[in-house]
């Protein structure tokens, strides 16, 4: 969204150990420890924001398993994908993550391997570890629909790894528990090279026909609501049956091409993505009595 203030403590790891030592390290603090991945779900409020930020985007390393007896290691050499060469069509169509992965670096690893599975998270902004902890997706697939395992780093330091059976997962939310995620096992389906190619064109158009994917924004603001409340209708639709698509405050605006997105248009505050933000979702509550939560993450000096 390119608004917020600045962190008051930033730590940036290389490397999964480095993440561990980094938690540790930041509970030596007083005040909260945050995680950010890309921000692409996420707003931060004007000022100093307290406490330590760990960022994890020197964390962005994919690799193919090396066969180890006990499953993929998180912590393999971590090799380029462009100086490994084109696997063999039987050979294991899988990619370990480590969680500061960009989620469009994924999508054309994949595509440029053949691999088909993450070709609906094209045009997803945003790192793996945001993406697995919120289920990133869309109409054409969610991030979880491929996933394999993950590792987590709990929140006393620990570091566990769960199978993809053993994690609750739901609409935008893989219910961790407030484990971080360190990394993540892809399983993929051998394709056509050129069909995952076409698929992926495919996809990012009808995107860019209804989704502002090329302007400031935190995606989606708002999580669809239960549809027998609603009428079947979602929360963009709601935002738009009411008028409020181009509803502006200071630089902040609903996008008119999708209501579930707030653009900034140059220039914006926080305060002013917030304000409109209060402003769509009471205006949803009057008129239509149905009252809309956030998707998207809000960082702020009180949490």
């Amino acid at each position: 969204m390119k608004v917020g203030g600045h962190a008051e403590w930033l730590l940036e790891p290389s490397s999964p150990d480095e993440l561990c030592q980094a938690l540790n390290a930041a509970r030596e603090f007083e005040g909260p420890v945050r995680f950010l991945g890309g921000g692409a779900n996420l707003l931060v409020a004007d000022g100093l924001l307290p406490g330590v930020v760990i960022a994890c985007a020197r964390l962005d390393r994919v690799f193919r398993p090396d066969g180890h007896e006990d499953g993929p290691a998180f912590d393999a050499p971590p090799e380029a994908l462009s100086r490994v060469a084109p696997p063999e069509r039987s050979s294991d169509p899988r990619l370990v993550a480590w969680c500061g992965s960009s989620l469009p670096g994924l999508v054309r690893a994949a595509s440029d391997l053949g691999w088909a599975g993450l070709e609906g998270l094209v045009g997803v902004p945003g790192r793996l570890g945001g993406g697995v902890a919120m289920n990133a997706g869309g109409r054409w697939g969610d991030l979880w629909d491929v996933i394999e395992s993950v590792r987590l780093l709990l929140t006393d330091g620990s570091v566990v790894d769960k199978q993809r059976d053993e994690c609750q997962v739901g609409y935008r939310d893989a219910q961790l528990g407030g484990a971080l995620v360190v990394g993540a096992v892809l399983r993929l389906t051998p394709d056509n090279r050129l069909a995952v190619k076409e698929r992926m064109r495919q996809y990012l158009l009808e995107k860019k026909a209804v989704q502002p994917v090329t302007e400031s924004s935190s995606g989606c603001i708002f999580k669809n609501p239960d549809p027998e409340l609603s009428d079947g209708r979602s929360a963009g639709r709601l935002i738009d049956d009411l008028g409020l698509k181009g509803l502006s405050r200071g630089a902040a605006q609903v996008s008119r091409l999708h209501g579930n997105f707030i653009i900034n248009n140059g220039g914006a505050a926080a305060a002013d993505v917030l304000g409109l933000i209060e402003e769509v979702t009471r205006r949803v509550e009057d008129q239509s009595s149905v009252l809309l939560t956030r998707e998207v993450r809000l960082w702020s000096a009180e949490g």
